[in-house]
């Protein structure tokens, strides 16, 4: 970024905060319970994730508080933003539909989703080969729109969290499922999972951006300051703080099989590749 745009970024966020914005000093967060590794409670009850790292960086540059809510899975949480109780949502991928109560900030992350299989399945790996089959997919998740109107010949069962749907998986109560694939490593490593792979992507990508009460113009606007006054360097540092991208090379984890390890790195190193480049384009000038 340019020293003139980090430079009014800052400016703007400082400006927002001293003209007594009271209602966004303190914003009321709310994150999801099960959605690492970018946002999700720990086994003492904390908060944690990529994108707290990310919102604490962002309210730190715009000068807002954090009070963070209960942690609930995402669709009640949807459910309380549309009712006032929520200021601001994490890791959201912006929709037609929640663009109805919800104003986003620019994406500051960019995943895609897979499908997942068991490792000794007949390799249907990909959603154009599971007609007919249940797939279990994230209730409320931008993806699941997605994926039932683009297979509606999938018999689609929604579950609470992506964690819910790698066990049932396993347990054989659905054929397959699909989640973002970062989720899936975290998941997998979290638990110890074994016995799944990785399949094709589905042509669907989580730009994440941080969202917020599509009323509160003035916060969005706060937020989105923060989000452009974080450097480069900072953000790919907590970008591979969670995602780091020889993780799964390095854990030789048994839950995911070997083509599975270097799918991630591809995928991941294209994102990457992706950001920088759309990062060095802000920087010319334009016509």
């Amino acid at each position: 970024m340019s020293a003139l745009l980090r430079g009014a970024a800052v400016l703007f966020a400082s400006v927002w905060l001293c003209a007594g914005a009271v209602q966004a000093q303190e914003v009321r967060f709310a994150p999801e319970a099960d959605y690492g590794p970018f946002i999700f409670q720990q086994d003492d009850g904390q908060i944690a994730g990529l994108s707290l790292d990310f919102l604490q960086e962002i309210s730190r540059h715009a000068g807002l508080t954090l009070n963070i809510l209960p942690a609930k899975p995402l669709a009640e949480i949807l459910a309380d933003v549309a009712q006032g109780q929520v200021d601001v949502v994490s890791s959201l991928r912006p929709t037609t539909e929640r663009a109805k109560y919800l104003g986003f900030t620019k994406p500051y992350v960019q995943i895609p989703a897979v499908v997942v299989d068991r490792s000794d399945s007949a390799q249907r790996l990909s959603l154009a080969a599971l007609s007919g089959a249940k797939v279990a997919v994230g209730k409320g998740y931008a993806v699941e729109a997605f994926v039932r109107q683009s297979y509606p010949q999938i018999n689609w069962q929604a579950v609470p969290s992506d964690g819910v749907a790698l066990q049932q998986l396993l347990a054989g109560e659905v054929d397959a499922a699909v989640a973002d694939i970062a989720s899936v490593s975290f998941i997998v490593k979290q638990e110890a999972l074994e016995g799944l792979q990785l399949g094709a992507a589905v042509g669907f990508d989580y730009p994440l951006s941080m969202a917020y009460r599509k009323d509160d113009e003035a916060l969005g606007q706060a937020l989105e300051a923060g989000l452009a006054a974080i450097e480069q360097p900072q953000r790919l540092e907590i970008i591979n703080r969670w995602m780091p991208s020889d993780a799964l090379a390095r854990q030789e984890h048994p839950g995911l099989t070997p083509q599975t390890v270097g799918l991630f790195g591809l995928l991941l190193a294209a994102f990457l590749a992706a950001w920088a480049l759309w990062r060095r384009q802000r920087r010319l000038p334009t016509a």
